[in-house]
């Protein structure tokens, strides 16, 4: 059975990150993703480590929720962390077994960059795990509400990036049903070289394909039938409120960013 992801899933709560605009959850979400590459020692991985940990902590979402979602992720990590291991030099040798050599430089490297990788999709899903889809749009629109003036259709993109979001599990579940189908049909998924198992992926992508575009259809039927005329003259039920805790979130920021450039080597 295929595990379900975490990306683009909400889960209700009142925690404190609940509570944040999402205007500040976006720009301190998008903010790090640039931050965390200033990182390159021990100590300012721990610092970004030590605040992601403290994220996950104060959010209220289930950490077994979030660990089950991370392991289809976790293959690819691994990945990550191989190709390094096996093509970074430098160093001295630390294990040596055929053709495969793990220098120093490239134990390291796979440490950094797998705990980098780690940290920037969980701080990514705790933005999807704390705010509800129409909060995410609402917000995105907002931040790019001052580029309407040079033609930039924001509530467009803010619309399409939510609605992306929010059918990834639903793909996800789409694909999981696909592939029982076609397993109680006989068909073979774990077997045979790579390309084999590869082509027999193609019975999946085929269906998958029709039914995503489906429901695209579906979906712009009923926005239709609504009378959607896109973001011009719409208003809204809630408006967005920035607090106190907004500001310091990022705030908070602003010093993680301060300290990992004083942290650098």
């Amino acid at each position: 059975m295929m595990q379900n992801p975490i990306l683009g899933q909400y889960v209700p709560g009142d925690s404190p990150l609940h509570r944040l605009d999402p205007r500040a959850k976006l720009l301190f979400v998008f903010s790090f993703m640039v931050v965390v590459f200033l990182a390159n020692n021990g100590v300012s991985y721990g610092l970004l480590a030590g605040l992601t940990v403290w994220a996950v902590g104060v959010s209220g979402v289930p950490v077994g929720l979030i660990l089950r979602g991370l392991k289809p992720i976790l293959y690819l990590i691994l990945l990550t962390a191989i190709l390094h291991l096996w093509l970074t030099r430098g160093g001295g040798v630390i294990l040596e077994w055929g053709p495969f050599v793990i220098h120093q430089n490239g134990a390291l490297q796979a440490g950094w960059i797998s705990l980098r990788f780690l940290i920037l999709i969980l701080m990514g899903t705790l933005l999807t795990l704390t705010t509800s889809p129409i909060a995410l749009t609402d917000g995105l629109e907002r931040l790019l509400s001052p580029l309407t003036r040079f033609g930039v259709p924001a509530h467009e993109l803010a619309l399409m990036m939510s609605i992306a979001l929010r059918f990834i599990p639903t793909l996800w579940e789409e694909t999981d049903k696909i592939i029982k189908a076609q397993r109680a049909r006989g068909a073979d998924f774990e077997s045979g070289s790579l390309y084999k198992r590869a082509k027999s992926y193609l019975p999946v992508l085929i269906p998958l394909f029709i039914s995503a575009f489906r429901r695209a259809e579906d979906l712009a039927l009923a926005m239709e039938a609504r009378g959607y005329r896109g973001g011009s003259g719409r208003t809204r039920i809630r408006e967005l409120h920035w607090g106190r805790e907004d500001t310091v979130s990022l705030l908070i920021l602003a010093l993680l960013t301060v300290g990992l450039l004083w942290l650098r080597d």
